[in-house]
């Protein structure tokens, strides 16, 4: 009998033993798996832009294109003032065109001033230096409306009438980059023409 149960003793503990290496054996596999899977994870990451970084979309109305003012000299010639609400007499100076944009109040309003985003109504004679005389004139037709500053007009536009008052007349002398550039919108001004604009600012909305 002590012998049967010395056997059985000894059986025991090989059992508890074999459980034991089993269960050492399964942590070691589930801690190895666990390491496995975590080092094929792909870890999440957040990128955040610095200050001034731009970003490209496909979508036009989501890109934000940021430029300099154009700065504009004195117009070294100027036309006639004239009067206001009648059509002016616009005079392209002698020489070769400018290469900096030219403005300067004929006539100084005393209304509302042009401001970014609001709708202005004109009156416009437009001469070119390739022709040296006026090639266009509203003033033959009915006044002319856009919203400044939305890119319905030419560049030397939305950038030379902000500020301008009700009122007043103003003369634009724009080179091609602010213009039509190398492109020939129509009869009477040439690729990389300068063009020469007398304004008078009838209404702001």
């Amino acid at each position: 009998m002590k012998i049967e149960a010395q056997q059985r003793a000894a059986k025991r503990r090989k059992t508890i033993q074999r459980t034991s290496i089993v269960v050492v054996v399964a942590i070691v596999i589930i801690v190895s798996a666990a390491l496995l899977f975590r080092g094929k994870s792909t870890p999440t990451t957040t990128t955040t832009l610095a200050a001034g970084a731009t970003t490209t979309t496909t979508t036009a109305a989501a890109s934000t294109t940021t430029t300099a003012p154009v700065h504009f000299v004195p117009v070294a010639s100027p036309s006639p003032a004239g009067t206001f609400g009648k059509a002016p007499t616009v005079i392209v100076p002698a020489g070769n065109p400018p290469t900096t944009p030219e403005l300067s109040d004929l006539i100084v309003g005393n209304g509302q001033p042009a401001k970014i985003g609001q709708k202005l109504t004109v009156q416009y004679v437009l001469a070119t230096y390739s022709t040296r005389k006026v090639i266009q004139s509203s003033w033959t037709a009915k006044p002319f409306t856009f919203t400044l500053g939305a890119g319905q007009v030419i560049t030397g536009w939305d950038e030379g009438l902000i500020g301008m008052r009700v009122g007043g007349r103003r003369e634009l002398i724009l080179p091609p980059s602010l213009g039509y550039h190398a492109t020939s919108p129509g009869a009477g001004i040439a690729a990389n023409d300068t063009l020469v604009f007398v304004i008078d600012l009838l209404k702001v909305s």
